[in-house]
């Protein structure tokens, strides 16, 4: 199987059973929440999500491969923990780059809103 047919699958049934073999160990990560590197830091952070965020669900939109770079994009939506369990949804697009053994070594997700566009979400639209 080759990575873009794992990323699909992946994207599929995230945040469960993520194939974190197609990750380098220091594999560089960022959002607009957080950046950081390492793979286990990565498995945390798809755990946090999987643990806090209801009814969580990736739909891919796209997927597109040129040399070392993959672009998917995206919409991931949720229901925020809170009382009132919030629907949220965030569109955007990932941008992937591989090494030479084709293993995932940045992992950047651009959003096509703001953070306080997702903070309003919990409050109301």
């Amino acid at each position: 199987m080759n990575i873009l047919e794992i990323l699909k699958e992946d994207y599929q049934r995230f945040p469960l059973n993520q194939t974190y073999s197609v990750y380098a160990d220091d594999v560089y990560f960022k959002d607009p929440m957080t950046e950081f590197r390492g793979i286990h830091r990565y498995q945390k952070m798809i755990g946090f999500i999987q643990k806090y965020f209801l009814n969580c669900k990736m739909d891919l939109h796209n997927i597109q491969q040129s040399d070392r770079t993959i672009r998917t994009d995206w919409t991931l939506s949720w229901n925020t923990p809170l009382p009132w369990k919030p629907p949220i949804s965030i569109s955007g697009w990932s941008e992937l780059t591989l090494n030479a053994a084709d293993k995932i070594v940045s992992h950047v997700d651009h959003w096509h809103c703001s953070r306080l566009d997702v903070l309003k979400q919990h409050f109301g639209r």
